[in-house]
């Protein structure tokens, strides 16, 4: 998921760099930086590093460089690290047989790779995310070009291990890594539906190197059920917390022999499936419960202000599949709490449907609002007068405690 790479021009110099050595014992892989153990507790994107640093994170990743000079930068200001993402182009849309296209994107990795090498920031390379495509990922060009890369990194700079990262591990990925590439140390998992078994199929499949989670969360778009007019059924920000938490008591605490930390996603707001199917934050900065079940992780504490509960929205009337009349006034309801006793405020908003749901990274347009569809509104309930003409909508609940800390809810309807 996410971001092309716009390559820097200019040399920077540092002191001297922190040093990241990937160490195997009898037990299993850990990291050491400046000789201390170093456990990720991670987050992927750079959105409220001062909060990440206050719910106990330790890191962040980034996909691509274009802003990798302040996200190092602003990573060393508050004393965490950064695994640095290269972009490599996807197999669908970049032949990896032209040799003069590879000789290209290697090059311009490696000018990235020398200019950063050196920051006190940088824990690691991430050399692509994804690049290998969603089918087989049995092209042996992709994996060598990959390696080639790698072979690069570790000559140009000893001092940081070299991972890359791949959409889950099925099909020939872990195979063709342990075949092409023998200068990756770490492998970067993408997983979500798959995540709480990601370490014992890692294990089934033959894997051997150390990896990292480097993407886990909710269930996506392609793995929840469907309407009739394909829109994906969004969990709850409530059920998602448990969502979040099997993937990392499985994954990453299930396997201290193999499992070096992770990364989840996303620390910051999209859109993508939907408004809030990701992010672990609103698009007004408000926490989502997902934020919380992870300060929990990384600090062994619930966090003094824990977000509101919700429940999934129910419509009124319920005909089948949620399926209306143009025009037609109906009735949406919650049931909410708060751990905290804090009084609640519930937003609630009608938009359109997601026309096009994309993966990847690639952006989706945001839908349309019709803020003058809402007739009524309490905490729990909302009445709306759906638009006259025919479409796919979605109702969603965001419901706020006034302190930061919000819960969210939405549902998908028609009209016809």
């Amino acid at each position: 998921m996410i971001i092309p790479l716009t390559l820097m021009t200019a040399t920077t110099a540092f002191l001297k760099p922190d040093v990241t050595r990937l160490i195997k014992s009898e037990t299993g892989y850990s990291l050491t930086v400046q000789g201390k153990p170093f456990f990720v507790k991670g987050a992927g994107g750079g959105a409220g590093l001062d909060l990440l640093v206050q719910a106990g994170g330790n890191s962040i990743r980034t996909w691509g460089a274009e802003n990798l000079q302040r996200d190092l930068d602003e990573a060393q200001k508050r004393g965490i690290k950064v695994t640095a993402g290269i972009w490599l182009q996807h197999a669908d849309v970049f032949d990896y047989s032209d040799q003069a296209k590879v000789r290209e994107q290697f090059e311009m990795a490696r000018k990235v790779v020398e200019q950063f090498k050196d920051h006190p920031a940088l824990l690691m390379w991430a050399f692509g995310n994804e690049m290998e495509g969603y089918a087989e990922a049995n092209d042996p060009n992709v994996w060598r070009a990959v390696n080639d890369i790698a072979k690069m990194a570790k000559t140009i700079d000893p001092n940081h291990p070299t991972m890359t990262v791949i959409a889950e591990i099925g099909a020939a990925r872990i195979p063709s890594i342990n075949k092409f590439c023998p200068d990756i140390d770490i492998i970067g998992i993408n997983s979500y539906g798959g995540a709480a078994s990601v370490a014992k199929r890692y294990a089934e499949i033959g894997g051997t190197k150390p990896y990292i989670l480097t993407e886990f969360g909710p269930l996506g778009p392609w793995e929840r059920p469907k309407t009739p007019w394909n829109a994906p059924v969004e969990p709850t920000s409530t059920e998602k917390v448990e969502m979040y938490r099997t993937a990392y008591q499985n994954a990453v605490l299930g396997n201290p022999q193999k499992c070096l930390g992770a990364y989840v996603f996303l620390w910051g707001n999209k859109q993508e499936g939907t408004s809030t199917w990701f992010g672990m934050f609103l698009k007004d900065g408000n926490k989502t419960p997902a934020v919380d079940v992870m300060t929990e992780f990384w600090t062994g504490k619930k966090p003094a202000n824990l977000s509101p509960t919700i429940t999934p929205i129910t419509l009124a009337p319920a005909p089948e599949n949620y399926i209306y009349k143009t025009g037609q006034t109906i009735t949406a309801s919650i049931k909410t709490t708060d751990p905290n006793n804090d009084n609640l405020k519930t937003t609630w908003v009608l938009t359109s449907e997601t026309e096009v749901y994309l993966t990847a990274g690639r952006d989706e347009k945001v839908p349309l609002d019709y803020p003058d569809a809402l007739v009524s509104s309490t905490t729990n309930q909302a009445t709306f007068k759906l638009p006259a003409k025919a479409g796919n909508f979605r109702v969603f609940a965001y419901v706020y405690d006034g302190k930061g800390a919000a819960a969210t809810a939405n549902i998908p309807l028609q009209t016809k």
